[in-house]
């Protein structure tokens, strides 16, 4: 009788181990990377990045960079990093409008983000059309916050509506590009969205990512979707 290997006694177990350690060789060489990637692209955008931070400074007088707390990988919060777009009271200006036009709260109930912000100052808005306000996040990839490439970072107020594949976006480090920002951005679906970080969770690997970064740069030149 001929025998398939995974006939054979502890077969299954080897390949799971197997599986197990490429899955770890893989996440360690996109660590590596993304060490390697993100010290080199802060070395050479630091011209720009300064440039941007003084016109934040003259243009609307307030801290340069805004820190907005997400969640991670196994769930843990961590200050996700922007170059600040907005005016220094955007609190209270949000709070007044939500409370004064309906259409307004509903959009922000349902997106957790206003497609005409009249927080967003006029630097700000060229910062999101370009995706320049989030080079800061160069910063959480060294410190392992984040990766380059990974699911939307989510905040608290989002659990809920994920419900049972909440479990993907812990699984892995977000990213500051992912399936997501390459497939239309704000243009998608929000459950669109969620397919697709789902998806990316489920089959994570360097040259993934690899391939979703060069896609990221016609997407960003383009500003498809951005705002």
């Amino acid at each position: 009788m001929a025998y398939n290997e995974r006939h054979l006694p502890g077969a299954g177990r080897r390949h799971n181990g197997q599986a197990r350690l490429g899955r770890s060789v893989d996440q360690v060489m996109t660590r590596l990377f993304d060490i390697c990637a993100s010290s080199a692209l802060l070395l050479f955008l630091a011209p720009l990045m300064i440039v941007v931070a003084a016109l934040i400074v003259i243009t609307n007088p307030g801290p340069i960079i805004f820190g907005h707390k997400r969640l991670g990988r196994d769930g843990r919060s961590f200050h996700c990093l922007k170059f600040r777009s907005m005016v220094t009271d955007s609190q209270e200006r949000l709070a007044n409008l939500l409370a004064s036009d309906p259409e307004a709260r509903r959009e922000w109930e349902r997106d957790h983000k206003l497609k005409n912000d009249p927080r967003i100052t006029p630097i700000g808005a060229f910062l999101r059309k370009s995706s320049l306000d989030e080079l800061p996040q160069l910063f959480n990839v060294l410190r392992g916050d984040m990766s380059l490439v990974g699911p939307r970072p989510i905040v608290m107020d989002e659990v809920r509506r994920y419900g049972r594949y909440f479990s993907h976006y812990t699984q892995v480090r977000p990213g500051i590009t992912g399936l997501w920002q390459v497939s239309g951005r704000n243009n998608t679906t929000y459950r669109r969205r969620v397919a697709m970080d789902v998806a990316y969770s489920r089959s994570q690997s360097l040259p993934l990512n690899i391939k979703i970064l060069l896609m990221t740069v016609p997407s960003v030149l383009l500003a498809k979707g951005s705002y």
